[in-house]
């Protein structure tokens, strides 16, 4: 099977967490992200400084050293499935230079799904437990099934903050969707609907290269 090197694109709520996992399982390829590489290279010297001094002193790592540990991801990564990066243009030419993408997927999904997918989450304050009130609610309502905690709604899934998180996601990453679309790398996947089917899109435009 090909090592695939795939950029997972998408808004908040698009399921990108789901579909890499997804993607990672059936082609046996490393999930990337920018969060994870940061907590797991956190030491990590460069010009700049580690990312541990940055976050423990509770400020935005520097594009620069972001570029650096990402970079060293993807090397040690014979396929992988990349998310959360880039979020600029300046990013875009850095992984350019660094690695070469076989695909760029953008999940594409209407706004107010989008807003109802990120309201309706409950999260379980004992043990982290993940549900939804619609597409997966747990058995008993506002009680976790795995370990029977009350389930709330964070801060910033509130609609407000939502709206706002979906507005600040546009106005920064669009220009990036936009120069993979111009360059001809974008594909667009529906990404309505259940998560099987968003992944059997995904898969028939990886299997149809292939």
């Amino acid at each position: 099977m090909a090592d695939h090197h795939i950029l997972l694109l998408g808004p908040p709520g698009a399921g990108k967490g789901t579909q890499a996992k997804k993607l990672c399982e059936t082609y046996d390829l490393d999930h990337v992200s920018t969060g994870d590489a940061l907590r797991a290279n956190k030491d990590m010297e460069t010009e700049y400084g580690t990312p541990r001094s940055f976050m423990e002193a509770g400020e935005l790592v520097p594009d620069e050293v972001v570029n650096e540990v990402l970079a060293a991801a993807l090397e040690d990564a014979d396929g992988y499935v990349l998310d959360g990066y880039p979020r600029n243009l300046d990013q875009v030419e850095y992984l350019d230079d660094a690695t070469e993408l076989d695909y760029v997927f953008f999940l594409d999904v209407d706004r107010e799904t989008l807003v109802d997918r990120l309201t309706g989450r409950r999260v379980c304050t004992e043990c982290g437990e993940n549900y939804h009130v619609e597409f997966a609610p747990p058995e008993e309502e506002g009680v976790c099934d795995a370990c029977g905690g009350d389930l709330h709604q964070r801060d910033d899934d509130e609609e407000d903050v939502v709206r706002e998180r979906l507005e600040v996601y546009e106005e920064n990453t669009e220009p990036v969707i936009e120069q993979y679309r111009d360059a001809g790398e974008l594909v667009e996947i529906d990404g309505e609907g259940a998560p099987e089917d968003v992944f059997g899109r995904l898969t028939d435009a990886v299997d149809g290269d292939d």
